[in-house]
């Protein structure tokens, strides 16, 4: 069930409807709450050249300004809050899709995603752990060409005292949060390492994480958003 502004003066009786609904109702049960930034809703309804909803003859900025008021008791009981401001269509609903499929898993799913700072943090990270720190193999010109993935370039980064020290530590932190999330509900989490590129430290720590995690109860998904970029 979708609902917003426009549902007018019945918008007031939502909250208590759902929270009745949700105690009483034989039916899993969960309120989503989509949201962009100012600067995104202006941009959208400037290109559909559409007035706000709530009043056509406000201007739009007021008029979003009066929605966030109208919307807030329902926002602040959200079960999970969804900013779309990154999203174009076509990734939100691939987004939606995975997340309402993940919820339906028993175990934790953990997706460790490895990307570059100079593309961006990806949006839906929880976690972000940077290792721009560790030796850079892109400035070894034999393994420039590879990604962290690649067994001389995993060599490489296992000679060296700060990697092992850091995983160390990694997994130590990794192994106590992960069940803190699971007690608490969660059904996944998104734990993004980054380096600069995206091609070698953070491809080579994300498999690593995932590989301390095979054995345990979670489910682990690894992706490597930036390590075939080349710029």
């Amino acid at each position: 069930m979708v609902i917003d502004v426009r549902e007018g003066q019945t918008l007031s009786e939502f909250p208590a409807v759902y929270q009745e609904l949700k105690k009483n109702a034989p039916l899993q049960m969960s309120l989503w709450f989509l949201e962009a930034s100012d600067a995104v809703l202006l941009r959208r309804f400037s290109e559909t050249r559409r007035p706000h909803p709530l009043d056509p003859n406000l201007p739009v900025i007021e008029a979003i300004e009066q929605e966030r008021e109208l919307l807030a008791p329902i926002r602040a009981m959200a079960d999970h809050i969804l900013d779309t401001s990154q999203f174009t269509i076509h990734e939100l609903r691939q987004h939606a899709v995975r997340l309402f499929e993940e919820r339906q898993v028993q175990h934790l799913l953990v997706s460790l995603v490895s990307f570059g700072f100079k593309y961006g943090v990806p949006i839906d990270s929880d976690l972000v752990f940077d290792v721009r720190f560790l030796p850079n193999p892109n400035f070894v010109p034999d393994l420039k060409p590879y990604t962290g993935a690649h067994p001389a370039v995993v060599d490489y980064m296992n000679s060296h005292e700060a990697t092992g020290k850091f995983l160390e530590h990694a997994y130590t932190f990794i192994d106590f949060l992960l069940p803190q999330y699971e007690n608490e509900g969660k059904s996944y989490v998104t734990i993004s390492i980054g380096c600069t590129g995206g091609r070698h430290r953070s491809v080579f720590i994300a498999n690593a994480i995932a590989k301390h995690l095979s054995d345990k109860t979670y489910r682990v998904k690894v992706s490597h958003r930036d390590a075939e970029k080349k710029g």
